[in-house]
């Protein structure tokens, strides 16, 4: 259900904390754009590859009396007709092409985006699945857009296509304003973007309900891999008349879902009436700002211990 606008303050090593920018929910799906990447074609790899799905085969590989092969996924979706002759088909393994299968070494299909590895036929759908090359999803929750591609092509996409806010610095003082905070069950911000130590950081901002009781949740997704995230920290801050909720922690790799950190309540949680106490006035209006401050550790050669670098 998309929801009126929401205010967003955000300002972050120079940005205006007074500019006022208006945030809408977006439902609209967004088809991917992002060039594909094939592996290199040879004459037996193509034989290799499914006429129904168009991906490589893997055993048992199915073929009609006539010698047309196909895939066990695809088996069932034919309904048991072959593909390009229209037989009947039975239950024939095609035991000669599993056995040149086996003598295969390719590349990586992500050869193109850098991935440098060779690998046995039946050995590279495994790597595939957990390449550090493989394009990223794209990190805006909420809009269901099924775009991926590397991480500049998602900078860019954000911007271009989504509108999402774009700041560069470490610091950030973040505000969510709307006037029935109950009336935004289940509902997710625009993300915002930040650019900082030559990386780019994702601050999301929920309302869901955690178990009976209705909360607002604050974290930060890397762009980047999870091993690159850990070199990162991040902390969260909400506060008002005396008092305040702080939160530290490692930022998630985009590698993971939102709904996945969000599930896993991996960062700052705020009750609503908490929320409202920090919003003052009549409690009715949700006015919550949030304050943040990202951080690269460094190792210390001498002593062999991380020690924050901050930026400046």
């Amino acid at each position: 259900m998309e929801l009126d606008s929401i205010e967003c303050v955000s300002s972050s090593d120079g940005i205006d904390e007074e500019e006022i920018h208006q945030h809408h929910f977006s439902s609209k799906p967004h088809t991917n754009i992002f060039s594909s990447v094939v592996s290199p074609a040879t004459s037996v790899h193509e034989l290799l590859e499914c006429p129904v799905c168009t991906n490589s085969m893997y055993p048992p590989i199915h073929q009609c009396h006539n010698g047309h092969t196909l895939c066990s996924t695809c088996k069932t979706r034919v309904h048991n007709r072959c593909p390009t002759c229209r037989q009947e088909l039975g239950d024939i393994r095609c035991l000669a092409l599993e056995k040149v299968a086996e003598s295969l070494e390719l590349p990586c299909k992500y050869c193109s985006l850098g991935c440098p590895e060779i690998f046995p036929y039946y050995s590279k759908l495994k790597h595939e699945a957990q390449c550090n090359f493989r394009p990223y999803n794209c990190p805006c929750a909420g809009s269901e857009c099924s775009v991926v591609g590397d991480i500049p092509f998602l900078v860019s996409h954000l911007r271009d296509y989504h509108k999402v806010d774009m700041h560069t610095g470490c610091t950030f003082n973040h505000r969510y304003v709307k006037s029935n905070p109950r009336e935004v069950d289940n509902a997710t911000w625009m993300l915002t973007v930040f650019n900082c130590f030559g990386q780019y950081f994702c601050l999301h901002f929920e309302a869901f309900q955690l178990g009976m009781a209705p909360v607002y949740m604050a974290f930060l997704r890397f762009m980047g891999d999870e091993n690159d995230s850990r070199n990162y920290s991040y902390s969260l801050e909400v506060g008002a008349n005396g008092r305040k909720l702080t939160w530290e922690g490692t930022p998630r790799s985009i590698r993971d879902s939102h709904r996945k950190v969000r599930d896993s309540h991996d960062g700052l949680i705020i009750q609503r009436n908490m929320a409202l106490f920090f919003s003052g006035g009549d409690r009715k209006e949700l006015k919550l700002r949030v304050t943040g401050r990202i951080w690269k550790e460094q190792q210390n050669s001498d002593a062999g211990v991380c020690i924050p670098n901050l930026c400046s």
